[in-house]
């Protein structure tokens, strides 16, 4: 799954970052490592940029952007 197809409230654990060049180094450089966990906090209208939170600060992410970033989705544990 791409983190451009997360919804809103998703929490996702990077895969890997599939861009190249200078985009995919500069989100290699804000966190988008092998193993970070973070959420999608909510998704522009008509496509618009994504807003993330990653490592305890937030991004916002061209749809572009996201759609290079393979992503595994977290479920959470119902507490008991």
């Amino acid at each position: 799954m791409h983190l451009s197809e997360a919804p809103a409230g998703a929490r996702f654990r990077v895969v890997r970052v599939a861009l190249g060049r200078e985009v995919g180094k500069r989100l290699v450089d804000m966190g988008f490592t092998e193993g970070a966990e973070g959420s999608v906090v909510r998704r522009g209208f008509l496509r618009g940029p994504m807003q993330v939170r990653l490592r305890g600060y937030d991004l916002l992410l061209r749809r572009g952007e996201a759609a290079g970033i393979e992503i595994e989705a977290m479920v959470e544990e119902l507490a008991r």
